[in-house]
């Protein structure tokens, strides 16, 4: 059973630090990839960052210089390291887990966790 749990959301002002952390446990088939999305009230869930097994990592436009993703073997988890956060960043932070098999791509997401930035 796959189980993902984000902590470390909260209320900060504009410019202040934040860091994001998800937790993961299980799996079904091969994990390929583990990214962090976010979705605003009214908005669609859009990719915020991603990491892949090989290594390979891609940010949104948006937060490229302000956010950094990294991984935590030891305590098996993504975090999110967000820096100089605006209020267009308040949104809902879901982390996501991609497995593959030989046919096809299997998404397993979090429950989230709020991220308001508001003065």
């Amino acid at each position: 059973q796959v189980r993902l749990v984000e902590s470390g959301g909260g209320l900060v002002q504009p410019g202040a630090s934040l860091e994001l952390s998800c937790v993961h446990s299980g799996s079904i088939f091969s994990i390929t990839a583990m990214g962090w999305y976010r979705q605003a009230p009214g908005k669609q869930r859009d990719l915020v960052a991603q990491i892949t097994t090989g290594g390979d990592i891609d940010y949104a436009e948006a937060v490229k210089g302000r956010f950094t993703i990294s991984r935590d073997h030891d305590k098996n988890s993504i975090n999110l390291q967000m820096g100089d956060l605006k209020p267009e960043d308040t949104a809902t932070y879901y982390c996501k887990q991609t497995e593959r098999d030989h046919e096809r791509e299997y998404h397993y997401w979090g429950r989230g966790t709020q991220v308001t930035v508001s003065s």
